[in-house]
C-alpha cells in the first residue's frame, strides 16, 4: 500500500484560513506587524525568520490562536514535530472546535508512526466536521496502518463517493482488500485503476498476486512479469509468477521462478510446500520429498506436509513411508475423512487388508452411501477369503452401479466360495454357486472344473466329463485341468491304458498356476482361490511320442515363420505333458517376435514355475521385463540367473543386469555388473563397448 504523508497544514492554511491580510482584528497592531513579517519571510522561504517574528507577535498577542496555528505549521514545515504539537495543542486550548487543527496533529502522528494517536485525532475532527469527506482519507490511511483492514475499506469507500477520481485512495482500498484476502474486490480495484491508465499503473505485483487467487493465472502471469521487468528483485512477483505458471502447466517456468528467490534465500522455508508440489508435478519424486521433509522440520504441525509427502510416497508405492506420513496427519485431525481414505487403500496395498477394512468402517460411518469404500472392502474381504462378506456387498454395490468389474469379482467370489464348500463337501451350495456365477456371466474355466469336481464326487461320470471338458476348452493354458481330466480317465478306464517299459516311470510335477490374487490391485477384477495340486501323472510311451511329433511339427513351422501354427502345435504338445519348460519358453518366444510382450512374460514365468532353475525361462523373463519397463522385476530375474549360472550366456546376464540398474540411475551397481561382464565374456567389440560405457558413467 502507498499511504502520501505529507502534511496538510499548509493546504489548510491557504484554503480554508484567511490570509495575512485578513486576520488582524484580534491583534494588537504591533503584533500585527510582526504577524505580516512572519508572512513575508515565509513568502521568501527564510522560515526561521519566520518562525521569530510569530514568537514575538505571541509574546504580544498570546490570545490568538491564529498565531499559534501559524507558528505549529512553521514547525511542521521545518520538521520540529514536537514543538509543532505543543503549539497545536495551544490552538486547541484557545479554539477547541477546529477540526483542521486535529487533521494537522492527526497528520505530524502520522508522520511519526503514531498511528493510533493519528486515528484519535482524524476521528475527532470528523465528530467537529463531518461534512469535511476529505478526513475519510485520513483515517482509512491510518486505519490501515493499524491493520483494521475493514474499517479502512468503509472509510476508503466513504472518500471515494466524493472523490471517485483519487487514484491513491483507490491504490489504498484495493491492497487493503488484498490483505484481507478479499481477491475478487481487489481485483475489481485494480483493474479499474489500470484500465484507467496502465501507462502510470505501478501495482503491478499487488494485481498479479490478486488476479493469481481469483483463478485467473493467465492474466496474474502477464501482471507479474511487467512487475519482475520493473523490479527484478521483488521476490513476491517471482514467486506469484512460479504459482501461475504452475497453474497454467508451465512447470519448467514455474520452476525457474521458485530458483530465483530460494538462490536468494534459501531458508524461506514458508514456500516450500508449494515448490515441493511442483517438483511432485514434475516427478522429480526425490527432490520433492526432501524439500517436503524441509517444510515438516520447520512446520511440523502443519499436517499438510504429512499428507503430500504421503501423497508422493503412494504414488512411489512405498506404502510403508506414505503410511508413516498419513497416520502422523490423523494423529493431529482425526476427524480428516479424505486422509482416512488414503490409509485405507495404503493398506490395502500393503496387504494389510484388516486394517484396510478397519478404515473402510469408519469411512463407511461417514458415507455410508460411499461406493469406492464398499467395493474396497468388498474386495480386501474376498483377499482374506471371506467370500461370504463379500459377495453382500459386491450385490450392495451391484445396486448402487451396475459395473462389470465388480460383476465380474461378485462372479469370483460365488467361485471361490464353491470350491470351499466343495472341499468341506456342501455339494449342493458348492454346485449352487458355480450355477450362479456361470449364468451371471462367469466365462473362466475354474467354475465347470468346480462343478466337474462336484459331478465326480457324487458319481455322475458323464457330467464330471462334460465339464472337465469344457474347463479345458476355456482355458486351455491351465494344465491342471487337463492334468486331473487326464487322471479321471485312467480311473475310469485302467484296463486300456498301456505303458512301454523302457520309458522312464519317474513322476513328473504338474504345475499348478494359480490365478493372479485379488489383493494385488484394488481395482481390477481378480481370483484369489489356489487350486488344489492335482495327482501326479504317469506319462505313456504313446503320449511321449505325440508330444515329440507336435514339437517337431512345431519347430518346422516356427522355421519357416508360421507363427501361429507353431503355437497351436506347441500348447497341442504341452496338452500331452504340460510341465516341459523348453516348450512353454518356446511359445513366449513367439509371443515376443509378435511384439505381445504380456502373453511372453505369462510364459516365460509359467517354464521358471514348472523349473525353478531354468536359467533361459529366467533370462527371458528379464527381457520381457525390461519390455514393460519393469526394471524392479527385470533385476531379481538377471540376479536369479547369476545365482543359478555365473557363467551364463558368457556373461551377458551381467550385462543385462548392468542395463537395468543403468536405467535405475544405479550408477555404482550397473559399473560392478558391467566389469564381471567383461571378465566372463572374450567378445573383444562387447567388451570395448562396455568399456566405454563405464567411462561415460564414471
Amino acid at each position: 500500500m502507498k499511504i502520501k504523508k505529507s502534511l496538510l497544514t499548509t493546504i489548510l492554511v491557504s484554503t480554508l484560513i484567511l490570509n495575512c491580510t485578513s486576520v488582524f482584528a484580534q491583534m494588537s497592531p504591533e503584533a500585527s506587524v510582526l504577524y505580516q513579517e512572519a508572512c513575508s519571510a515565509e513568502h521568501q522561504q527564510d522560515l526561521k525568520e519566520a518562525i521569530s517574528k510569530l514568537e514575538q507577535a505571541i509574546k504580544l498577542s498570546g490570545g490568538d490562536s491564529m498565531l499559534y496555528t501559524k507558528l505549529a505549521g512553521l514547525y511542521s514545515e521545518i520538521d520540529n514535530s514536537e514543538k509543532a504539537l505543543a503549539t497545536y495543542k495551544k490552538v486547541i486550548e484557545l479554539k477547541p472546535d477546529d477540526a483542521f487543527v486535529y487533521i494537522s496533529i492527526g497528520s505530524i502522528y502520522e508522520n511519526q508512526g503514531k498511528y493510533k494517536e493519528a486515528l484519535q485525532a482524524y476521528e475527532k475532527a470528523l465528530d467537529i466536521f463531518p461534512e469535511y469527506k476529505y478526513n475519510y482519507y485520513n483515517i482509512a490511511n491510518a486505519q490501515y496502518q493499524l491493520r483494521d483492514y475493514n474499517n479502512a475499506i468503509k472509510n476508503y469507500n466513504t472518500f471515494l463517493e466524493t472523490y471517485a477520481q483519487h487514484s491513491e485512495s483507490r491504490e489504498n482500498l484495493a491492497s487493503s482488500y488484498l490483505s484481507i484476502k478479499d481477491y475478487s474486490n481487489a481485483t475489481k480495484q485494480f483493474k479499474r485503476i489500470y484500465d484507467r491508465n496502465p501507462e502510470s499503473f505501478k501495482n503491478f505485483s499487488e494485481y498479479g498476486i490478486a488476479l493469481l487467487n481469483t483463478n485467473d493465472s493467465e492474466k496474474a502471469a502477464e501482471m507479474l512479469e511487467k512487475a519482475i521487468e520493473i523490479d527484478p528483485e521483488n521476490n513476491s512477483a517471482h514467486l506469484g509468477l512460479a504459482q501461475a505458471y504452475q497453474d497454467l502447466g508451465k512447470n519448467d517456468m514455474s520452476y525457474e521462478q521458485y530458483q530465483v528467490v530460494l538462490a536468494k534465500i534459501p531458508n524461506l522455508n514458508t514456500v516450500r510446500l508449494d515448490y515441493a508440489n511442483l517438483l511432485a508435478d514434475m516427478n522429480k519424486n526425490t527432490e520433492a520429498i526432501a524439500q517436503y521433509n524441509l517444510y515438516i522440520k520447520a512446520f511440523p504441525n502443519d499436517i499438510n506436509g504429512y499428507i503430500r509427502i504421503a501423497d508422493v510416497y503412494k504414488e512411489m508405492n512405498i506404502f510403508d513411508k506414505a503410511l508413516e506420513n498419513y497416520l502422523i496427519a490423523e494423529e493431529k485431525d482425526n476427524t480428516n475423512l479424505s486422509l482416512k481414505k488414503n490409509i485405507a487403500l495404503c493398506y490395502h496395498n500393503r496387504k494389510d487388508f484388516n486394517n484396510a477394512i478397519q478404515y473402510y468402517d469408519e469411512i463407511l460411518a461417514a458415507e455410508s452411501g460411499n461406493y469406492e469404500a464398499k467395493v474396497n472392502k468388498a474386495l480386501a474381504l474376498h483377499a482374506l477369503h471371506r467370500y461370504e462378506d463379500a459377495i453382500t456387498l459386491y450385490r450392495e454395490s451391484l445396486t448402487a452401479k451396475n459395473d462389470k468389474t465388480i460383476k465380474d469379482n461378485l462372479n469370483n467370489a460365488l467361485v471361490a466360495r464353491g470350491h470351499e464348500l466343495l472341499e468341506i463337501e456342501e455339494y449342493d451350495s458348492a454346485m449352487t454357486n458355480f450355477k450362479t456365477a456361470i449364468k451371471e456371466g462367469y466365462s473362466d474355466g475354474f467354475a465347470y472344473y468346480g462343478m466337474a469336481k462336484v459331478y465326480r464326487a457324487q458319481g455322475n461320470n458323464t457330467k464330471a466329463s462334460e465339464n472337465y471338458e469344457k474347463a479345458i476348452s476355456l482355458d486351455p493354458d491351465k494344465t491342471q485341468y487337463s492334468a486331473e481330466y487326464s487322471d479321471f480317465i485312467s480311473s475310469l478306464y485302467k484296463p486300456k491304458t498301456t505303458y512301454d517299459d523302457t520309458t522312464s516311470t519317474s513322476e513328473i510335477a504338474v504345475v499348478n498356476i494359480t490365478l493372479d490374487n485379488l489383493e494385488e490391485n484394488t481395482e481390477n477384477t481378480a481370483k484369489t482361490t489356489e487350486v488344489s495340486q492335482p495327482p501326479v501323472v504317469k506319462t505313456s510311451s504313446i503320449t511321449m511320442k505325440q508330444n515329440e511329433d507336435l514339437i517337431l511339427e512345431g519347430d518346422k513351422n516356427l522355421k519357416n515363420n508360421n507363427l501361429d501354427a507353431a503355437v497351436r502345435n506347441y500348447q497341442d504338445a504341452l496338452q500331452l505333458i504340460p510341465n516341459d519348460a523348453v516348450t512353454l519358453l518356446k511359445i513366449g518366444n513367439i509371443y515376443n517376435t509378435k511384439n505381445e510382450n504380456t502373453k511372453a512374460i505369462n510364459y516365460y514365468q509359467k517354464s521358471i514355475i514348472v523349473n525353478p532353475d531354468y536359467t533361459d525361462g529366467w533370462f527371458n523373463l528379464g527381457l520381457g521385463y525390461i519390455n514393460e519397463n519393469n526394471l524392479i522385476e527385470a533385476q531379481k530375474s538377471f540376479e536369479r540367473v547369476i545365482s543359478l549360472d555365473s557363467n551364463y550366456n558368457v556373461g551377458y546376464a551381467y550385462y543385462a543386469l548392468g542395463r537395468t540398474f543403468e536405467h535405475q540411475g544405479k550408477t555404482a551397481e550397473a559399473i560392478k555388473n558391467y566389469k564381471l561382464f567383461i571378465k566372463h565374456n572374450n567378445d573383444k567389440e562387447m567388451i570395448n563397448s562396455v568399456q566405454e560405457q563405464i567411462k561415460q558413467l564414471q
